[in-house]
């Protein structure tokens, strides 16, 4: 016999234990709350994007070499994405605060280690760890904040939510350059510390328990996923540099392949599945989470197309390079709280389609510019990318998890973060091969292969800086090209998959909860506020 869910303090906002018709009282504490779920993505948002800056003093300082590089940066997504779908399992089972407050935990701990690391080997080892921590706490965070708020205010905690972890990506080169700068290397993951125990100790005073009703684990669904996601991001990361006929690169494909079509099988099966196979037959789901796929992937290749277009062609810093940035991050935080306010009379279909549509003209923008076009251009194109973005991804989002069952809640954030993570490797690994391939066939048939393989030392070249940037500025073009044409198709996957009920619209009758209403209604019954 199931036992019943454990919603503690978290109900307040979903409607559970009242009477219909009547409006359930909302926490007190719900804004500070929303605060520590803010601080909880900051942290590892940041932690991501400060590693870019740091590579260099890092490599100095532990001699390390570029294979040790690589798995600096790239053990951390491995074990991030690898995991996220567990976690959020976990969450649900165990209670979302405690896996949460568990991985800040071990993430500020791993941070420590990172700090003082003395080899590659220990660097690396410490980055395993804050990527397990990492996707402990990332699931949690989403399905915290859509137990703690009701429809009427969800639009504004999650745009807030989504607006910081913008900021984190914009503010964190800048950061990190200021450290290295005043400090050392260290000092970017030395950071993360305090603020991941200020998270724990307001988590412990502020935050509600809650948990979804208790089933069977689904330990083969959880080795599963755990391959087939590690093997599929390897691969995403692997393919562009060594090709698919690559021994090790066709192995972790294959890999991909069999273990994820296992898992797809094995949880249509299974009893009690960890992640609900139906959920894939809900329009609204499967064209929120492909919006979503389309949209990270343009704007996976957007930070890496642009922050070389940046540095290599216009001779910015790395702190210039961030600073570049700053319009798009200002632009989503206003674009946000705009997005929010309309969001309960427009609802999520029509919200994510503009807010795509502004992307994809953010795009058109860029992939207009020329080496003579300085901050101009730049910066109206970085606001439209903000706006767009600012629209389009609390929208998007809250179709998403809008669609998924209450004591699914933590699967159903994992299942968006996997989304997301998986689009934005794609993106970094289709458009870098748009961006090189495009980059090699437009320099001079007679320059040196290795000017070929690396803009950077084409510019060291004497008589051939001039024609790199100009095949760069091409190649960057051609690359912005296909991601606004990505940025197009998720608008169009919105437009005719998000429909549902409009604003304010009363369900009909026999509509329960996770059928997939893509819209944020006005009001809502409260037996349906547990499903969004």
């Amino acid at each position: 016999m199931e036992r019943e869910p454990q919603h503690s303090s978290s109900s307040h906002g979903k409607g559970l234990g009242t009477d219909p018709g009547e409006r359930p009282a909302r926490d007190p504490r719900r804004w500070w709350i929303l605060v520590v779920l803010c601080l909880s993505t900051l942290v590892l948002v940041i932690d991501n994007m400060v590693l870019t800056v740091a590579v260099p003093a890092i490599t100095d300082d532990l001699d390390a070499s570029t294979t040790d590089v690589q798995w600096i940066i790239e053990s951390y997504i491995l074990v991030f994405a690898g995991l996220l779908l567990t976690a959020g399992s976990l969450s649900d089972r165990f209670g979302r605060r405690k896996v949460m407050i568990l991985g800040l935990a071990l993430f500020g701990a791993a941070s420590l280690v990172a700090t003082y690391a003395g080899s590659p080997e220990t660097l690396i080892a410490a980055r395993v760890l804050m990527g397990v921590g990492g996707a402990l706490v990332m699931p949690s965070t989403l399905s915290i904040l859509i137990t703690v708020f009701d429809e009427d205010e969800r639009p504004k905690a999650i745009a807030a939510w989504s607006g910081v972890a913008m900021v984190g990506l914009v503010g964190g080169p800048v950061l990190g350059g200021a450290l290295i700068a005043d400090f050392w290397w260290g000092a970017v993951f030395l950071i993360n510390v305090p603020i991941a125990a200020l998270a724990i100790g307001a988590a412990l005073l502020l935050m509600p328990e809650s948990k979804g009703p208790w089933r069977k684990p689904d330990v083969p669904g959880m080795l599963l996923s755990m391959t087939g996601m590690t093997a599929l991001v390897w691969t995403i990361i692997e393919a562009p540099k060594t090709g698919l006929g690559d021994p090790v690169t066709l192995t972790t494909a294959i890999a991909a392949v069999v273990s994820l079509a296992a898992f797809v099988i094995w949880e249509a099966r299974t009893e009690a599945p960890m992640v609900p196979v139906e959920l894939f037959r809900n329009k609204v789901f499967t064209g929120a989470s492909f919006s979503l796929v389309l949209l990270t992937f343009a704007n996976g290749g957007l930070m890496l197309v642009l922050t070389q277009y940046l540095q290599f062609v216009l001779g910015y810093s790395a702190t210039e390079t961030g600073l570049a940035f700053a319009p798009m991050a200002v632009a989503v935080i206003a674009f946000n709280g705009i997005g929010a306010a309309l969001l309960p009379r427009t609802g999520n279909r029509v919200m994510a389609v503009i807010g795509l549509l502004t992307i994809a003209a953010g795009f058109g923008a860029l992939a207009t510019l020329s080496e003579g076009d300085g901050w101009g251009l730049l910066s109206v194109a970085m606001l439209l990318m903000g706006a767009g973005g600012g629209l389009a991804m609390p929208a998007a989002i809250a179709a998403l998890m809008g669609a998924v069952p209450e004591e699914h809640a933590g699967v159903g954030s994992a299942l968006n973060d996997t989304i997301q993570q998986a689009g934005a490797a794609l993106g970094v690994a289709i458009l870098g091969a748009v961006l090189s391939g495009t980059y090699r066939n437009e320099l001079p048939d007679d320059a040196p292969e290795a000017a070929k393989e690396s803009v950077a030392v084409a510019l060291k070249l004497p008589g051939l800086a001039d024609a790199a940037r100009d095949a760069f500025t091409q190649a960057m073009s051609n690359s912005f090209v296909a991601g606004g044409i990505g940025v197009v198709a998720a608008a169009v996957l919105a437009a005719v998959l998000l429909r549902g009920r409009e604003p304010g619209q009363q369900p009909e009758q026999g509509q329960g909860q996770g059928q997939g209403q893509g819209q944020e209604p006005v009001t809502a019954e409260p037996e349906r506020t547990a499903a969004h």
